[in-house]
């Protein structure tokens, strides 16, 4: 498994399809990542694969499959190995956020995000999530 000392590749996984329009304009256009853009989590699990993502932006609510779902079966998949995974929520309970982090994600973006920040904000949980499951607080 050849990783890479950058990030280049991001999955990103959401339903809505202006928040994908959003984050294709953040993070391909302003931030320069190669993109893969799924708007759902069976479509994620089936691209996964051929993109090879270095980090994956995962809703958490979707109708096909949670990010929760979506999670635990990129979790099986020998390609998905040691790649960050950070959910996005618009929910930002304390108590949620902390179930959340429990699947083993590596660590959440609460919606709305700033277009123009999140191709860096998004450097650090790469940086602590490779090869890493779960990073505790």
């Amino acid at each position: 498994m050849g990783q890479t000392n950058q990030l280049r590749r991001v999955m990103c996984v959401e339903d809505d399809a202006d928040i994908r329009m959003i984050l294709e304009f953040s993070l391909g256009t302003v931030g320069g990542y190669e993109m893969c853009l799924c708007p759902g989590g069976r479509s994620a699990l089936q691209q996964a694969p051929q993109f090879r993502p270095d980090l994956v932006l995962l809703d958490v609510m979707m109708p096909d499959l949670s990010g929760p779902e979506t999670l635990a079966a990129m979790r099986q998949m020998e390609c998905m190995q040691g790649v960050p995974v950070v959910f996005m929520t618009a929910k930002a309970m304390p108590d949620e956020l902390e179930a959340l982090l429990e699947h083993g994600a590596t660590g959440l973006i609460v919606k709305p995000f700033d277009p123009m920040t999140l191709p860096r904000d998004i450097l650090p949980y790469w940086e602590h999530g490779r090869g890493v499951q779960h990073v505790p607080d």
